[in-house]
């Protein structure tokens, strides 16, 4: 059964955001704040007809509109005007990011719109649901691809070296056998001359 959506508005940086969303916890979530706004007074439940009407419209999707301002809310929303200054008289109640100005609501509930508002947002949910399990599935593919050229390139690194310990190998076997055949012929050489050094000594007696 579908969940009955309820509006909440909150303001980050220079927007104030609205979405219909069934709980506190999951309109943290789709406003990505890392902390509990409604417990610091900064977010709450907007009991203002047009901010609800415009979030029942698009349930799960967050809205925007500048900060401080009483434009519509939507999708896509300017930056305030004044950035340069606080244009705001100084007779004008000064009202903090995080409050909502409530407006008593003046229209009727709407079962069948509820019903339709808490369908769309489980249809906006699945949504969302399947975009991250689709870049999930991305982000391990590609991990997986990375470690398939690591794997590959350390099979090539294992080869290359079990190459060079064989090759370095039988280098180092001539070289000793090049050194025993060295050593046997100074040896030879060495009784040869005695011999040889012998037989001219006695020439010359």
């Amino acid at each position: 059964m579908a969940r009955k959506l309820k509006t909440f508005q909150t303001s980050l940086g220079f927007f104030d955001l609205a979405i219909a969303a069934p709980s506190m916890k999951a309109a943290l979530e789709a406003w990505g704040a890392n902390s509990n706004l409604f417990h610091q007074g900064a977010a709450k439940e907007s009991d203002d007809p047009d901010v609800i009407a415009a979030a029942m419209k698009k349930p799960g999707v967050v809205l925007r509109r500048p900060v401080g301002s009483s434009r519509s809310f939507s999708e896509q929303a300017e930056l305030p005007s004044d950035l340069g200054g606080d244009r705001r008289s100084t007779n004008a109640p000064h009202r903090s990011r995080g409050q909502i100005v409530k407006k008593p609501s003046s229209r009727p509930v709407d079962k069948t719109a509820e019903r339709k508002a808490a369908l769309a947002y489980e249809r906006e949910e699945r949504r969302r649901e399947s975009e991250r399990a689709r870049e999930k599935a991305a982000r391990q593919r590609e991990r997986e691809r990375r470690q398939q050229a690591v794997d590959k390139a350390q099979a090539a690194l294992d080869k290359a070296e079990q190459e060079h310990a064989k090759r370095a190998a039988a280098i180092q076997a001539e070289v000793e056998a090049l050194a025993k055949r060295s050593q046997t012929e100074d040896d030879r050489w060495n009784k040869e001359r005695e011999r040889l050094e012998a037989a001219l000594q006695r020439a010359r007696s």
